[in-house]
């Protein structure tokens, strides 16, 4: 055993809290406390409707681009100030928190019973999508899988968090989770939405028994002039603005070179939960179409995940995802794909006509 910190320990004891105080300026903090810490930050932003991408205990770019979006809305700072790096990836020191009332939200991390409900959203699933298309739902892969998405984690971090639990959780294990509002992916189906009245039918778009439900109801007039979303192709960074303010922020993922994002103005046609996908794999990689195409059923990993939100643009729209990991990190095929606990709560707060900017 190292004598040294025995020698601190003893030295406290004998000469008081003076020696205590210099070892505790001279010591690095401990690496679990920094974790705490930009956990923390996560799930306050993530708390805020200001997006931090996973919670992975890191301060990286997207954590650093929610912490400046939230501080704009705040009116902390201004639109213009402090352009974050866009490395989504590096690890950055915290910033300065001191204006942020961190505690309100609790402690960053909870205890978590894993429930039968949970271990029900997992299934067999495919990696071949001829095979896939046999299954009347995607489900998550695995419990891990499931737990991770519920609780906005990384999943490599979720396995830190509860070494050596996850291989082998059940219904009724205890496991160490990031303290966000929990995403429940058996709610999808009876997500309350606004106005999803639309203007008419689209070939391109997933469809299902979920899928655009319409209102009876004229969107009230001016309501939907009120909400506007904005997709910033430079930091991939969609940001929705109610009444003129910034209220809300998630990461995106935009279009490939060979299926661009179409850069322009549009406007909502209507919403679906838990779309089916027609999935072709041609138009996915060049934007021409072949005869070769899948129809693959509703669930978390469906590729355009668990909601849909159509643009009056063919076969464009905002969609979730079945691999958030990509979030931010890979191009996607001409739409904008969000995490699905990120689409679903941007879907409660649009309707029909709601304007959306992509550039």
């Amino acid at each position: 055993m190292n004598p040294f910190p025995r020698f601190l320990l003893l030295a406290a004891c004998l000469f008081g809290p003076f020696t205590s105080a210099f070892a505790a300026q001279t010591d690095p903090p401990a690496a679990s406390s920094d974790v705490e810490a930009a956990t923390l930050l996560q799930v306050f932003l993530d708390r805020a409707g200001f997006g931090p991408g996973k919670i992975d205990g890191h301060y990286g770019g997207f954590t650093e681009k929610a912490f400046h979006l939230y501080r704009q809305a705040q009116g902390k700072e201004e639109a213009t100030a402090a352009e974050p790096a866009k490395d989504d990836k590096a690890k950055r020191p915290l910033p300065d928190l001191k204006d942020l009332d961190l505690a309100s939200i609790g402690p960053a991390f909870i205890e978590y019973t894993v429930t039968e409900a949970d271990q029900k959203t997992v299934g067999e699933l495919p990696k071949e999508v001829k095979a896939m298309a046999k299954l009347k739902w995607l489900p998550y892969a695995s419990l891990a899988e499931a737990l991770a998405e519920k609780f906005h984690c990384d999943l490599d971090f979720l396995k830190e968090l509860n070494s050596g639990k996850l291989e082998s959780v059940k219904a009724g294990d205890k496991i160490k989770v990031p303290n966000v509002e929990p995403f429940d992916v058996a709610a999808v189906k009876d997500l309350p939405l606004l106005d999803l009245t639309d203007s008419g039918e689209d070939d391109d778009k997933p469809k299902g028994k979920n899928a655009d439900k319409t209102s009876d109801k004229e969107t009230p007039e001016g309501t939907a002039a009120k909400i506007e979303v904005k997709v910033d192709a430079g930091d991939n960074m969609l940001r929705l603005f109610e009444a003129g303010k910034l209220t809300a922020a998630f990461p995106v993922t935009i279009g490939s070179q060979q299926t661009q994002s179409p850069e322009g103005d549009w406007k909502v046609r209507g919403i679906a939960r838990l779309p089916d996908f027609r999935y072709d794999e041609s138009f996915l990689k060049t934007g021409e179409r072949s005869d070769e195409t899948y129809l693959l059923s509703p669930g978390p990993n469906n590729p355009v995940g668990v909601i849909w939100i159509a643009l009056n643009k063919r076969g464009i729209g905002l969609h979730g995802t079945g691999d958030p990991d990509a979030i931010g990190r890979s191009a996607s095929h001409g739409c904008v794909r969000l995490a699905n606990w990120d689409i679903v709560r941007l879907a409660t707060r649009l309707r029909a006509g709601v304007a959306v900017s992509i550039h």
